[in-house]
């Protein structure tokens, strides 16, 4: 019976030998034969025209599998061979190259058979003997090799690499080892531990290692000890439970399988993994064909990998694998499939290559133990760990149709290869054809493009067909897609009116737009930059030429194409903006890269559209079927450029040499007519630290950017400008610039300050209207004007000061508001806007910052999570690792803190509405969506600090180092006491910063953190829902991880502040390095003392420092004098404004200044008056009229009034000097001597002065009495005589005997010196009525008037007009040399009026001698009166009147 055992056994053992050598058969004798087998040697010849050929044998078919299981067969026959060229394969291209020797890959029942002429089978053996079959199962020398002059891979060779499906795995090598073989991995250990030596992105995170396993995936973290099925990633009880990192080509249980003998591949089945390392540099023949493979499928095969090369590349490779607990005839049911991994150390790319697919799940998952069908087949996809973000492959993945997986993909051609990219996030590479839904990702490249168009998008998604029709829809433009395979269409991007995300989605044939994704439109003026200027003469008005370059890769790889150079126009003479075609620069050139323009050869152009003043070059090639042998051409645009290198010939002669001034003048006439915009923009802050820490208003401007584009070309002698960074209501933008000494810059001091803008370069929507287009509409209302106002004339110019003082002035800083600021940072510690500081250690959601006006609402919300344990246990503390933010209507913008091994590349993340969004490239720095604007620094790559900006005038910055957020919040006043959350209530009072949700203020002690937090802080905790006072919570939600997945009410953190309190006694080394790294910050020395963190310790003192000199900063009053004109035609030497700054004027050449030379800004914000007028510049003609008018001015204002003084004097003087009487009145001069005596009667003058100066006299006045002040002191008594009172109202004038002054002697003379009263006919009277009054007229008796004494009734009409026609002389006359004084009683004037010489009668002067006595008294006079006087010398003569003697006829005529 033992023997019957042992019988048994041994047949049993035997049997299992036999099965075991089968499996493991050898080829070896084959394969020595075929090493060993001299070929024919290659010839190479080069033809004249010195092309490099190889001759290359043609294969016979291959043999049948009798001869080829014949070790003794003979090597192959070799045909005779061709020539086919060499070709040096460049980096960088995207033509076919599998089509070059002809050859098409086939695949049949998952077994790949190579084409008839398969090129591998003619033994391409080198000197050492190796055998470069791709299908050869012997590892080539490794002997790498960098040296210069290596292998140079032709054509035919990379095409006969790329037709063969698998990549190389080895299973022996030349020295007697496994070669990729990894005999290691079994049912035992189904792992293994590979260093790889390199750093490997993947799904954001960054390893130098990978663990391969059997079942179907390389890993990077530890699984979970236990799965259940369906696999679910990630693992949502993570930390709690193992989430693993992994890329799973067939996650599923596997064992080593086997192989029947009639296989073709008989290499060993099981697991294998090569490496090949530095491609990059490599010349030897195994890394270049490994370099230039997997380079040229990555390219083809991914779109957006055009310029991807491999750095290292990685093939893992499981061959013949069965499921896992099925019975022994199962291991013959066998998967075979490849991991193919590259990457550049930036980018990562794989390729699964599914060869056999013969079962779909293990036992454990529910499969069948024969065939391993039925239950949860494998799982298919990426999980990035650590709880964060996992892709399944869908709709393959743990679903039945996973076995189609092998003849799906069509990537390179190829069914059943899929490729990914799989560095930061997971895009596919592959189609899909049977997957569906409502929304389905569209993976298309690049993600961007110019507003202008003509960028090529590179689409995946859907499997296509040559003969459906595929459409492309960008916004509002649908455009037809290009074939170029089952795996890709190309569309070309129209031209947009549009900036930012817009729609990008496509339809198939007659099916709905259902691939769907967003498409980033730049804007013009900060696109990437694709024309390149090399120097500023394009900008100027008359350039002898202009050089510009280009990367000629980005049209295509064919170094003989050619390329169009062409002119295009933008204007706005309509509601709908006109993009033209101007011109073509060059019709065909050679694609080089660059190209010079000669503005002169453009000068007897005339263009119908000459009236565009700005516009851009395009590059595009001039035979579309040359990029990619399709029907399309990409083109190139540069940056908005001025046309007067163009336009400048045609202009003048249209407007004449002052065409500048013409088209500035025309502008202007057209901005008048505009709505002013000024009012509604933010004013510009008065230093450049305020600008910078205005983040909520001003971001940084592209054109003049300190850290990344200092040349500031249309800002001279700037060194940081900033603009606004959302656009205001009505479209426009601020501007503000500022000197090297940090000093705002005005357009008042010079043509290159800053200038506010009607238009925003984001434009303003909708944006297909005229000035809302963005950039375009801001070129053409802003930037052109500089160009022919002031840029292409002098900074005096009439039109460039018109200009900068009336049209585009700056806005001085006088009214400028500091925002305020609040932020948290630490574990966490928070400053609020009126300055307190208070710590709170809350876990979840909370509200940082929150409006209570309904009209402007905005929400800043932080999430804070427990900070990992340190080397005493867990930390009762928090730290902020998330910021979410909204504004009324506004996009939610979300910023995470990325996990710690995933911070390589970027720290921070940013979600918009839910969706990642990246800064690392430089047009996409700056990103605009629905009412926020958000941005990264230029110099920064990492998004280490992002700063969102709200339309609202809110700014959020968010700042990391080393793992530790600091948020901080900026707010306009027109948000004070307007705010509530853990920022407390913005009010300038201390008091009320403790605000409750319910409005109510808690009175807390900063000092009690416990109080703090069950009675404040914990108010403002967040959740799903929304809460009255609170809101809801605006955080993503990703893998069902809600706000109670971060939230613990519960959570009892540190309420003791002072490190001394709660640190044991045997810890004070912490307490003294607290001390040490922290001085008096007790946030540092908390944050220490709770985690022992130095980093964190660090950061905590620097975001508090931060932030509290910030608030300083902001909280000084900066006093500002505004705007000091500065006069035309003249200059300032310094452009200073602040209080103390002294301001010195110049005038140019030819100009004299006058007013004040200098000007002193005061202390109250107020410029010193001018002591001498305001300053400004004269030429010097103008300013020596000006002095001669002045001069003359002076002479008449000052020598004319002194002169009329001097005058005055005198005459006041010589009235002094007279002895004159106060009753004498005259008030009015005779007009001429004939109406002398009219105006004597009529006025009834009496002359009873002393003397006779002047022809004017006092009128007397009868009614009045006047004293003389007789007798004078000192003065003789002495009687004068009677004189007569006045003349007969018909004496005519006469003369004093005295000289110069006419005597007008009435009728009351003669009477008193007569003695005998006459009527006013001149008879005398009767003297017996003594009671009558000697001024009783006759007149009087009828009108019944009684008249005072001395009245005399006034000539009548006709009295007068006789009397004026009679002759009067103002001199001496004859009459009185027949009369004496005292006895011309009975004299009558009529009678005698002529002497005989023709002169007036004179008569005597008598009131010189005598008094007048009363009328009725006889008066005899004291003495004799002289002898009359006659003169007739100078008197006029009558006309009629002769001499007898013409010598003694003397007369004056007048």
């Amino acid at each position: 019976m033992r023997f019957k055992l042992f019988v048994v056994c041994a047949l049993a053992c035997g049997f299992m030998a036999f099965v075991l050598a089968n499996e493991n058969i050898s080829t070896e004798e084959f394969e020595d034969q075929i090493i060993n087998a001299v070929p024919e040697p290659v010839k190479v010849t080069k033809p004249k025209a010195q092309a490099e050929f190889v001759e290359v044998p043609k294969a016979t078919p291959a043999p049948k599998k009798a001869e080829a299981d014949n070790p003794k067969t003979k090597p192959l026959a070799l045909q005779k061979p061709t020539l086919i060229p060499v070709v040096h394969v460049s980096s960088r291209g995207t033509d076919d190259i599998l089509t070059v020797a002809g050859l098409k890959p086939e695949k049949m029942f998952g077994a790949l058979i190579m084409p008839n002429d398969y090129l591998g089978e003619l033994y391409d053996v080198d000197n050492s003997g190796y055998n470069w079959d791709p299908n050869n199962n012997v590892a080539p020398p490794t002997t790498y090799s960098t040296a210069a002059g290596g292998y140079t891979i032709t054509a035919a060779r990379l095409a006969e690499l790329r037709s063969n499906f698998m990549y190389w795995y080895f299973d022996k090598d030349m020295y007697g080892g496994r070669g990729d073989y990894q005999f290691d991995i079994h049912a035992s250990m189904t792992q293994l531990h590979k260093n790889l030596n390199f750093q490997l992105p993947f799904y954001g995170f960054r390893f130098n290692y990978t663990r391969l396993s059997l079942n179907g995936y390389l890993e990077f973290s530890d699984p979970p000890e236990y799965l259940t099925y369906p696999l679910v990633f990630p693992i949502k009880d993570w930390p709690a439970k193992r989430d693993p990192s992994f890329m799973g080509i067939f996650f599923s249980k596997c064992r080593v399988g086997r192989i029947y003998p009639s296989d073709i591949d008989q290499r060993t089945p099981g697991v294998y993994f090569r490496v090949e390392r530095d491609l990059m540099g490599r010349t030897d023949r195994f890394g270049v064909e490994v370099r230039e493979r997997t380079m040229w499928d990555i390219r083809q095969g991914v779109v957006g990998a055009d310029t991807f090369i491999p750095k290292h590349v990685v093939i893992a490779t499981w061959k013949n694998v069965s499921f896992a607990g099925g019975i022994d005839n199962s291991l013959y049911t066998t998967n075979t499939f490849q991991m193919v991994l590259a990457t550049d150390e930036v980018y990562t790319y794989i390729i699964f290559n599914y060869a056999v697919l013969n079962w779909l799940s293990h036992t454990e998952a529910g499969g069948d133990t024969t065939k391993g069908e039925g239950g949860v087949p494998a799982y298919v996809g990426f999980n990035a760990g650590n709880g964060t973000q996992a892709y399944e492959y869908n709709p393959y993945s743990q679903n039945m149709v996973i076995r189609d997986l092998a003849n799906r993909g069509w990537a390179n051609g190829f069914p059943g290869r899929h490729i990914f990219r799989v560095d930061e996030q997971i895009l596919i590479g592959s189609c899909n054809k049977d997957i569906d839904a409502a929304l389905l990702p569209l993976t298309f490249a690049p993600e961007s493009g110019n507003m202008l168009g003509g960028q090529v998008v590179n689409i995946t998604g859907p499997c296509f067909d040559p003969a459906i029709r595929v459409t492309c829809h960008f916004d509002t433009e649908s455009v037809l897609g290009t074939y170029v395979d089952r795996n890709r269409v190309i569309c070309v991007q129209p031209y947009l009116k549009a900036e930012g995300y817009i729609r990008f989605q496509i339809s198939v044939g007659t099916q709905r737009f259902k691939w769907r994704g967003k498409y980033f439109v730049e804007t013009p003026a900060a696109a990437t930059e694709k024309i390149f200027f090399t120097t500023d003469d394009v900008h100027k008005k008359n350039p002898a030429e202009i050089r510009i370059t280009w990367n000629q890769y980005n049209l295509t790889s064919n170094a003989n194409a050619n390329v169009m150079i062409s002119l295009w126009g933008y204007r706005e003479t309509k509601i709908e903006p006109q993009l033209e075609y101007i011109d073509v620069i060059e019709a065909s050139y050679s694609n080089s890269g660059s190209y010079v323009i000669t503005p002169s050869n453009y000068i007897n152009r005339n263009n119908i559209n000459r009236d565009m003043q700005f516009g851009f070059l395009q590059i595009n090639l001039t035979q579309p079927d040359q990029y990619s042998g399709l029907a399309i051409s990409p083109v190139l645009w540069s940056r908005p450029i001025p046309l007067a290198w163009y336009m400048a010939p045609q202009w003048e002669r249209q407007h004449g040499k002052r065409w500048a001034r013409a088209l500035c003048d025309n502008w202007i006439r057209a901005d008048r007519f505009l709505r002013n915009f000024a009012a509604d923009l933010p004013l510009c802050p008065c230093t450049l630290d305020q600008a910078v820490l205005d983040k909520g208003r001003f971001r940084p401007d592209r054109e003049c950017d300190k850290d990344s584009n200092p040349s500031c070309l249309r800002h001279r002698g700037a060194i940081h400008c900033v603009v606004s960074g959302t656009p205001v209501a009505q479209g426009a933008e601020q501007q503000c610039c500022y000197d090297r000494y940090g000093f705002l810059m005005l357009t008042y001091d010079q043509m290159w300050g800053s200038r506010p803008r009607r238009v925003h370069n984001l434009g303003k929507m909708p944006w297909n209207e005229a000035s809302k287009v963005p950039s375009l509409s801001m070129w053409f209302h802003d930037m052109r004007p500089f160009y022919s106002c002031c840029y292409w004339q002098e900074e005096q110019a009439v039109g460039c000061e018109t200009y900068r003082f009336e049209r585009r002035p700056s806005q001085d800083c006088v009214a400028y508001q500091a925002p305020g600021i609040a932020g948290v940072f630490g574990d966490p510690h928070f400053v609020t806007f009126d300055g307190t500081a208070y710590t709170f250690n809350g876990l979840g959601e909370f509200v940082l910052a929150r409006s209570v006006d309904e009209s402007n609402k905005f929400e800043v919300q932080g999430r804070f999570e427990q900070l990992p344990v340190n080397y005493y246990g867990e930390v009762k503390a928090t730290q902020l690792t998330a910021v979410a933010m909204r504004g009324n209507t506004t996009t939610t913008i979300e910023v995470r803190l990325r996990p710690l091994h995933a911070r390589w590349r970027y720290r921070l993340d940013v979600l918009a509405d839910g969706r990642r969004v990246y800064f690392d490239r430089e047009s996409l720095k700056f990103q605009h969506f629905d009412g926020v604007t958000v941005y990264t620094p230029t110099y920064l790559l990492n998004q280490s600090q992002v700063v969102v900006q709200f339309d609202a005038g809110i700014g959020v910055e968010v700042v990391e180092n080393e793992g530790y957020m600091t948020g901080r919040v900026f707010l306009p006043w027109k948000f004070i006491n307007k705010t509530a959350g853990l920022f407390g209530n913005w009010s300038f009072n201390k008091l009320d910063d403790f605000m409750l949700p319910n409005g109510q203020v808690a009175q807390l002690n900063l000092n009690d953190l416990r109080s703090i937090h069950t009675n404040f802080g914990i108010k403002w905790m967040l959740t799903d829902r929304e809460v009255p006072g609170v809101g809801a919570a605006l955080f993503k939600r990703e893998f069902g991880r809600m706000s109670g997945y971060y939230a613990n009410a519960t959570f009892q953190p540190n309420y003791v502040l002072d490190p001394a309190d709660f640190l044991p006694a045997n810890r004070s080394y912490d307490l003294e390095r607290a001390e040490e790294l922290c001085g008096e910050c007790m946030q540092c020395q908390y944050d220490y003392a709770m985690t022992l963190n130095r980093d964190l310790a660090h950061f905590t003192k620097n975001y508090y420092d931060t932030i509290v000199n910030m608030q300083a900063e902001n909280a000084v009053r900066v006093v500002s004098c505004g705007v000091l004109q500065t006069p035309r035609f003249g200059r300032k030497l310094s452009f200073d404004f602040m209080p103390g700054a002294k301001v010195s004027f110049e005038c140019n050449e030819g100009f004299i200044l006058i007013g004040d030379q200098r000007r002193e800004c005061l202390s109250n914000g107020l410029w010193n008056i001018p002591e001498y007028g305001y300053t400004e510049c004269l030429r010097e003609v103008y300013y020596t009229r000006r002095v001669a008018f002045i001069a003359i001015g002076i002479i008449f204002l000052v020598i004319c009034p002194l002169m009329l003084c001097i005058v005055c004097g005198v005459y006041r003087y010589r009235q002094k000097q007279l002895k004159e009487d106060p009753q004498w009145q005259m008030p009015m001069l005779p007009r001429s001597r004939a109406s002398s005596a009219r105006n004597l009667r009529t006025l009834n003058y009496d002359d009873d002065s002393d003397t006779d100066a002047s022809t004017l006299k006092k009128s007397r006045s009868y009614d009045k009495v006047y004293r003389t002040n007789e007798p004078l002191p000192g003065k003789p008594q002495i009687d004068f005589p009677a004189k007569k009172w006045d003349l007969d109202e018909n004496d005519e004038d006469v003369t004093s005997s005295e000289g110069e002054k006419p005597k007008q002697l009435g009728r009351r003379s003669l009477h008193s010196a007569s003695g005998t009263e006459l009527d006013q006919h001149g008879s005398p009277v009767d003297g017996d009525h003594p009671d009558e009054d000697d001024d009783f007229d006759e007149a009087d008796v009828h009108t019944g008037t009684t008249h005072p004494v001395g009245y005399h009734q006034p000539l009548s009409p006709e009295e007068a007009d006789q009397l004026h026609r009679q002759q009067y002389s103002p001199t001496f006359s004859g009459l009185d040399s027949r009369t004496s004084g005292a006895s011309s009683i009975n004299y009558t004037p009529q009678a005698a009026t002529q002497n005989r010489f023709g002169g007036v009668p004179v008569l005597p002067s008598n009131t010189q001698y005598y008094s007048r006595p009363p009328s009725s008294v006889n008066t005899v006079p004291l003495r004799t009166a002289p002898t009359p006087l006659t003169q007739d010398t100078g008197l006029p003569s009558p006309p009629l009147a002769t001499s007898p003697t013409p010598s003694v006829q003397k007369s004056t005529e007048v």
